[in-house]
């Protein structure tokens, strides 16, 4: 599948932007990083809003290069912002409609009922944007955005202005838009809680530079980023359902590798299921364990070993098959296990520390 090749070089006074990329040509791409990373310069380069020298090819078609520039408005793009800007004097179909009927039908690859039900909001059609919490109204501007059948859905920390209970309701309907797209999405946030429900890709920006672009598991597995994650330091795994422990509520998470027992959420077997393993929920032992509360024993071997901010703490990664964990712990225990690259080891993992 063709993807996004991207080069960008800015200088804006004290910033500058210098990234190269590559990125898939469909699924949740996350660029995170703290306040002032390039974030959302980056983003606008990709949109045109920012005339950045270098070059930019979607899908086999060149956007930009040395001899042309496509403007914001000639590129196939929908940008949903921090707040949603949507007609006042229109009804959410209104505002739904207003871009869906400016295309003809065989550029329509989108249709109005999908959209509404993808993002859950049959119920609002009728109303105004006035009558519509801070939720409805970003999942009313992602449909509409979604309704202009962009090549490329740009989307810059659309949660961010929300409370707590408004990004719960919506965090659900974007983590369906994983499957339901066929077109990249480019995600911008500072928030490792959606990084970790709804990235496949991730881009670490750091001083206008992308210290790391890869899948996700990977890339938050690696040790040296210096992005302080704290206590959200850890590993995000796509998993399939195997089994389902109906009289303890569990289900077995399979990954290439192993598995994991975790809370069952009525995901039938074989279903898709996502489970963030944080690594101070992880622990480390040379042996097997028998008689302990921990549902999860599973043989690994260590991968890497990193300082985590202060002399006592370690960060260890360890790999399960095919899949790397990250293990915090002191660097007293680092030393009594004699922890190095290649030892075998047993990781030990709580179900109830395990996050769907």
């Amino acid at each position: 599948m063709a993807g996004i090749e991207a080069r960008f070089n800015l200088a804006q006074g004290d910033f500058s932007l210098d990234v190269s990329l590559g990125l898939p040509g469909r699924g949740v791409t996350v660029f995170f990083g703290q306040s002032g990373s390039g974030k959302t310069t980056l983003l606008r380069c990709f949109a045109g809003l920012e005339r950045a020298d270098g070059h930019l090819v979607v899908d086999g078609e060149s956007w930009q290069d040395g001899a042309r520039f496509l403007p914001v408005h000639r590129r196939p793009i929908a940008y949903v912002f921090q707040e949603p800007s949507l007609f006042p004097h229109l009804s959410v179909r209104g505002n739904l409609e207003y871009g869906f009927k400016r295309l003809a039908a065989k550029e329509r690859k989108v249709g109005l009922d999908e959209a509404v039900q993808w993002l859950g909001i049959g119920p609002l059609l009728g109303r105004g944007p006035d009558r519509l919490s801070g939720g409805e109204r970003q999942r009313v501007a992602i449909a509409r955005a979604l309704l202009t059948s962009p090549r490329l859905l740009l989307m810059d920390e659309p949660l961010s202005a929300l409370d707590h209970r408004s990004k719960a309701e919506i965090l659900p309907y974007l983590e369906k838009l994983h499957d339901s797209l066929a077109i990249p999405l480019l995600y911008v946030t500072h928030s490792p809680d959606e990084v970790a429900h709804l990235a496949d890709h991730l881009v670490v920006m750091a001083a206008g530079r992308a210290l790391a672009s890869g899948p996700l598991t990977e890339t938050l597995a690696r040790l040296d980023l210096p992005i302080p994650m704290g206590e959200d330091t850890g590993v995000v795994l796509e998993a399939r359902v195997a089994e389902r422990d109906r009289k303890w509520h569990l289900a077995r998470a399979e990954f290439p590798g192993g598995s994991l027992w975790v809370r069952d959420i009525g995901i039938a077997v074989g279903g898709a299921i996502r489970v963030r393993v944080l690594a101070r929920d992880v622990s480390l032992s040379l042996e097997h364990h028998e008689g302990t509360s921990i549902l999860n024993l599973l043989q690994a071997r260590v991968e890497a070993m990193a300082d985590e901010g202060h002399p006592a703490a370690r960060l260890v990664r360890v790999r399960i098959g095919e899949t790397p964990l990250v293990a915090r712990l002191t660097a007293r225990s680092a030393h009594n296990l004699a922890l190095e690259p290649g030892k075998p080891i047993w990781v030990q993992i709580k179900s109830v520390a395990v996050i769907e």
